[in-house]
């Protein structure tokens, strides 16, 4: 009997006699929140007024800071965050290992001409500075021994106290290059998309909204996860290894009953949910709704949205702070797409949206029917941009653990398509059937959206299948999963319709050069857009088998793993997009493609090694010390005349899978062995083709063993021990 499973639920039996230790905040959550930012509060009160007007500017108007205003900024942001008790400041930054990355440096100096100690922080260091680069994933941009990359701060992000236990540490939001300029991480593509958007978009709106000066993108996020107690989790090596459970028979109660979504939040859960709300408070999160999700010990918390830059921020830190705050109260997050099989695993909707500094979002329908036009324009050349890059968008959101997710029961399928309803169907049926080279047809489309019900008020029902639906006033991206930077899929929605803007202007403009009525121009081209993005639009069941045909039969790609969806990256189309839109360079695309199949690649290989060693230091000597219990028994038995079939059945039945798992293992490391020997694509081709199909196939003897040993020999921690917070 393993004792590291059952002294793992002794210590949740013992942690919960012993009782919570929480206390709520008294206060009310407008009197602390954005406390730890330095935000527009707090630049007014630490800034002289002319450098607080300049910095306003600078991000209101989405331009680059003037240099010579970084020592003034930087000696505000250090006594601001000296009072906080902070002692530390770090560039804190997204590289492309899919987590957040900081070198801490003490305010703390000494005065080279008296030797006595003081605080500074200069404004080249606000600025940039230089951490090692050697160690982060590069895709060849630059040689393991070239270890400079640099830190560059980005202003339109504001910067924040993190709070590590007592520790206090200022955090500058920065992009993470090579020493010559190439992009090492999702921060800074993102940025060069939100230009590139901003300016297409603003062109297009300037037809509209003369006095429109700029456009924004919107974002938000609802992120899922799941919680399980820390003993537990520690005594599970593939939850600690891989973030997923990589045996396990599934429990006989899981999520049948529903009852579990949206019922009573546990105490315990609701504790750390108060807990990572006033962190987030204090930190600028505007997080507003926490509920159950469907799957046993899986939640979801949402905030309202932001301008996307700092909702990505806003949601890198989330999933650092989530974790942080769970060690506090003895749990652990499980933030994996497909923690555990046979039920819910996790996403992270992205609603993106644009909106114009005159307070217009643009993916609003409105009531007022001069303005639908407006909406029109932009809600098709939207769908217009997915239907000519869909693989592009599925790519985005690809991962080792996504792919567990995709097409699942919770999860739209691979297949990019995209839902509208049924109001807005009819009305693009109509347009595309009308005529549209008049201004009496832009008058009889302006009647036609004037009568289509406020959308917002869920005249249609939602398609929770579809990977990509229009919700009232935004875009749901469904596809993204739990762990993604949100920053990957938004780069590629910016670049996409932004591209597509630029070419609906072109077009728009050569036939009003031409003497058409410039709004008759503007639904001409909607009219051919309509036509040619129809076939990605889909309003029905899209986990059906009948939907995979009859995408098929559209021409829409499907591509259901990882390391061959990753392949639209490097399309030519896409090459051509990235590099006409000056959002990666030719070198960048093709580094930041290696980076994403070296990702798969060491997260395949880390999970079938440790299925190893749990199948053959775990699952064997437990399985063949219960196997010696019952051959004695039959023994016993035989020598007293007694029947022992039933007992013979079951030691030849877990023989059979014993020994199928062994051979099962084996040929799993030969095959992780020869993928291991092969170059990036090729080697993710076999990890996913020849590796996984060993995996599961590991999994089903495990399962089956489990479900046939002895209770008290099983030695890791179960489904129904596991899923159920207490």
């Amino acid at each position: 009997m393993s004792m590291t499973r059952f002294a793992a639920i002794d210590t949740i039996q013992n942690r919960l006699d012993q009782g919570a230790d929480y206390l709520e905040p008294n206060e009310k959550i407008s009197s602390y929140y954005g406390s730890h930012v330095f935000g527009d509060d707090a630049m007014k009160a630490y800034l002289k007024e002319d450098v607080y007007l300049k910095v306003k500017a600078t991000i209101q108007n989405g331009q680059k800071l003037d240099k010579s205003l970084a020592q003034d900024i930087a000696d505000a942001m250090k006594v601001w965050a000296m009072e906080k008790g902070a002692t530390h400041y770090a560039h804190w930054f997204q590289p492309l290992t899919g987590k957040t990355a900081e070198k801490h440096d003490s305010f703390f100096n000494l005065d080279l001409g008296t030797g006595k100690a003081i605080e500074e922080f200069p404004g080249s260091a606000l600025a940039q500075q230089e951490p090692d680069g050697s160690s982060f994933p590069g895709g060849g941009l630059r040689s393991t021994f070239e270890a400079r990359g640099y830190t560059a701060w980005d202003p339109s992000s504001p910067a924040f106290i993190l709070e590590v236990g007592e520790g206090r540490t200022l955090c500058i939001p920065t992009i993470f290059v090579t020493y010559s300029g190439q992009t090492l991480d999702y921060k800074l593509p993102f940025l060069r998309s939100i230009s590139y958007l901003e300016k297409a978009a603003l062109d297009v709106v300037n037809y509209f909204e003369k006095d429109a000066k700029r456009v924004t993108t919107t974002l938000g996020w609802e992120q899922e996860y799941f919680l399980v107690d820390e003993a537990l989790f520690n005594a599970r090596p593939d939850l600690v290894m891989c973030g997923r459970t990589l045996i396990g028979k599934h429990s006989v109660k899981g999520q049948q009953l529903d009852d579990h979504y949206f019922g009573s939040i546990p105490e315990r859960v609701y504790m750390y949910m108060r807990d990572l709300e006033i962190e987030c408070h204090k930190l600028g999160i505007p997080v507003r709704t926490r509920h159950n999700e469907v799957g046993p010990g899986q939640y979801e918390l949402a905030p309202m949205f932001e301008e996307a830059n700092v909702a990505i921020d806003h949601n890198q830190l989330l999933m650092d702070l989530m974790d942080r705050i769970a060690r506090r109260h003895k749990l652990r997050v499980l933030l994996h797409e497909k923690p555990f099989d046979g039920v819910n695993g996790s996403g992270k909707h992205n609603n993106w949206s644009m909106a114009t500094d005159t307070g217009t979002n643009l993916l609003k329908p409105g009531k007022e029917p001069g303005k639908n036009l407006q909406f029109l324009t932009f809600f098709v050349n939207t769908i217009k941009a997915v239907s000519m890059h869909a693989p592009l968008l599925r790519a985005s959101v690809a991962s080792a653990s996504n792919d567990h997710r995709l097409g699942a029961n919770e999860a739209p399928p691979a297949i990019v398509s995209v839902f509208i309803g049924e109001y807005l169907t009819g009305v693009l049926d109509a347009i595309e059937a009308g005529d549209t080279e008049s201004s009496a047809d832009v008058k009889r489309v302006k009647d036609l959206l004037k009568v289509v019900p406020n959308l917002e008020q869920d005249n249609t029902d939602r398609n929770r299948t579809s990977p990509f639906a229009f919700t009232g006033n935004k875009f749901e991206i469904r596809m993204v999963g739990s762990t993604a930077n949100c920053a990957a899929p938004m780069t590629i929605m910016n670049a996409i319709v932004g591209k597509q803007l630029v070419e609906f202007k072109v077009s728009v403009d050569a036939l009003v050069n031409g003497g058409q009525d410039e709004q008759a121009a503007i639904l001409s081209v909607i009219k051919q857009y309509i036509s040619e993005s129809k076939a990605i639009r889909f309003e029905g069941d899209n986990y059906s088998q009948a939907w995979a045909d009859e995408a098929a039969e559209r021409g829409l790609e499907n591509s259901p793993n990882t390391p061959r969806a990753l392949d639209a990256y490097v399309y030519d189309s896409s090459v051509e997009l990235f590099t006409s839109t000056n959002i990666f360079t030719n070198e960048e695309i093709h580094a930041h493609h290696e980076v994403m199949l070296e990702n798969y690649i060491l997260k395949l290989n880390i999970e079938c090694r440790t299925l190893s060693e749990m199948c053959m230091t775990g699952v064997m000597p437990a399985v063949v010390d219960y196997m010696n219990a019952l051959a004695e028994n039959v023994n016993s038995l035989e020598k007293l005349g007694i029947n022992a079939s039933a007992q013979k059945d079951i030691l030849s039945r877990i023989s059979e899978h014993l020994n199928s798992m062994k051979s099962n293992i084996e040929s799993m490391l030969d095959a992780s062995e020869k993928a291991d020997a092969m170059h990036h694509r090729d080697s993710a081709i076999a990890y996913c083709e020849n590796v996984k199909p060993y995996m599961e196939k590991i999994r089903n003897n495990c399962d089956s063993l489990e479900s046939m040993t002895d209770d008290r020999e099983w030695p890791f921690i179960k489904y129904r021990e596991m899923m159920f917070v207490r």
